[in-house]
């Protein structure tokens, strides 16, 4: 429901480069995930999963320019049946 469209990258490659000032954290559940969340207009444009909360990013594609970007492959994951979808290897890297 968020719209978040996942592109999971490792942490080195990750750049923020404007806005710091206007991103708020928020952790809920069992509070391994780190999302980021903008105090203006509520997206998420990135965060730690809870999959991956150590080296990795989840960068929101929709808060991305990608026309330079050649094509890139989505695959669908069930965030509702979060435990499944991992298991089931629906969970896949950004090259």
């Amino acid at each position: 429901m968020s719209g978040h469209q996942e592109l999971m990258i490792p942490e080195e490659r990750f750049q923020l480069h404007q806005g710091q000032e206007f991103l708020k954290p928020y952790r809920f559940g069992n509070k391994i995930a780190d999302h980021t969340f903008c105090s203006v207009c509520g997206i998420m444009p990135f965060y730690r999963p809870r999959s991956h909360p150590t080296g990795f990013f989840s960068v929101n594609a929709r808060c991305l320019n990608l026309a330079l970007s050649e094509k890139i492959d989505y695959v669908e994951f069930d965030g509702q049946n979060w435990e499944e979808s991992i298991a089931a290897g629906k969970h896949v890297l950004t090259e």
